[in-house]
């Protein structure tokens, strides 16, 4: 009689243990793909802003309001996974550093104030991304570390959570001159 409640309620702690670690991981799963989602909204939102700034030049250059809005056109993407963030933010800057050409060429743009308000919402929409980025990795490293780790692994492999690839961190755009440091020459 005592074998039998002690092997029920180690079989009743053992099934509360797995409910709880698996809702655990799909908590994880969900803030991570949230966090992801975000990093998308924000790229979107840049590149509107990016947009915005290319109109702004078509009054002062036709051929490269022209180029910079093809460049657009082709690299705008709506839906993008997180092996495609990089791509998508080397794009931007791509576009940015063409802009910057531009407004070298034509000092009356670098001084309109339009434009300088909207290179400034484009370094809000760059700490965007940025700080999304961070809140993806972070919760990629949550999940992850409950993935591999003991007895929840063993609750990951029974329901097929798996690890995640962390958004590299982009060196080359750490070592570029800042886009307000290039505009107040």
């Amino acid at each position: 009689m005592l074998a039998a409640i002690i092997i029920i309620a180690l079989a009743v702690i053992t099934g509360l243990y797995v409910i709880r670690t698996q809702r655990a991981f799909v908590a994880l799963e969900e803030k991570m793909k949230n966090a992801f989602g975000q990093i998308n909204v924000q790229l979107k939102t840049r590149w509107d802003a990016v947009t915005s700034l290319v109109e702004m030049t078509k009054q002062y250059a036709v051929h490269e309001h022209d180029t910079l809005t093809d460049v657009i056109a082709s690299r705008r993407a709506t839906n993008i996974t997180p092996d495609q963030v990089t791509n998508q933010e080397n794009a931007i800057t791509d576009v940015l550093t063409r802009l910057t050409a531009v407004a070298e060429a034509y000092p009356d743009l670098k001084a309109n104030t339009m434009f300088s308000d909207t290179m400034a919402s484009i370094r809000k929409y760059e700490e965007n991304v940025r700080l999304s980025r961070m809140v993806y990795n972070d919760s990629v490293t949550k999940l992850n570390m409950m993935v591999r780790q003991f007895p929840s692994n063993l609750v990951a492999s029974m329901f097929g959570f798996t690890t995640h690839d962390l958004l590299p961190e982009d060196t080359a755009k750490a070592e570029a001159p800042s886009i307000s440091d290039i505009f107040n020459k």
